[in-house]
């Protein structure tokens, strides 16, 4: 069973329509209750950094979360805005993120490298490292991507994946039983099931 995390900032359905497609089973929850015996999580986000973080505050759902990923270290996938709010702050507003990865997120420089913000639409990303959610030596994968802010870190163990727009950025960040995955997997179809399926047998 995977819980994903309904903290009133991320777009659910379609991750819920993922998960039953690939014959997992899913539950959206807010309820302490219930996070706190979750095996398995997902921290689903879209837009503003702050407005997401606050959210995630107001839940009372962070000192449940920290215990599960960081004491009890069962898998976490965040998605796009939930990605981002793992890494450590954002230029994109002032409130701290989650700090599970030593990373800060930054927004795209269109002048600099001639190209359209937000990034949306498909692009290729690369494997940087060995995971349980694929390889460097995997096919070439495409996913689908909606953001003008990425995640960067000095940090090369904690890049998962990497992709090219106008210059190279990190699109995925992994830290043993962390992941984050900038693109949208449950948008992604056939590369998406993939990485949804790896994920799901964690």
């Amino acid at each position: 069973m995977i819980h994903i995390i309904d903290y009133g900032a991320g777009n659910l359905g379609s991750i819920v329509n993922m998960v039953n497609f690939i014959g997992g089973k899913c539950e959206l929850t807010n309820d302490p209750d219930v996070i706190i015996n979750a095996t398995k999580l997902i921290l689903p986000g879209v837009g503003h950094f702050d407005h997401g973080m606050q959210k995630l505050y107001e839940s009372g759902l962070i000192p449940i979360l920290e215990k599960k990923v960081n004491v009890e270290k069962i898998p976490i996938l965040g998605i796009c805005l939930g990605a981002q709010m793992m890494c450590n702050n954002s230029e994109e507003g002032e409130i701290q993120g989650l700090g599970w990865f030593d990373a800060t997120v930054k927004k795209f420089n269109s002048e600099m490298h001639n190209i359209r913000i937000p990034h949306m639409g498909w692009n290729n990303v690369e494997a940087k490292k060995d995971t349980q959610l694929s390889t460097v030596n995997s096919k070439e994968q495409r996913f689908y991507f909606v953001h003008s802010y990425y995640m960067e870190t000095t940090n090369e163990d904690l890049i998962m994946y990497s992709t090219k727009y106008g210059d190279e950025f990190v699109s995925g960040l992994n830290n043993n039983n962390i992941y984050a995955c900038q693109f949208h997997p449950e948008k992604s179809h056939k590369y998406g099931i993939e990485l949804m399926k790896n994920f799901l047998l964690l």
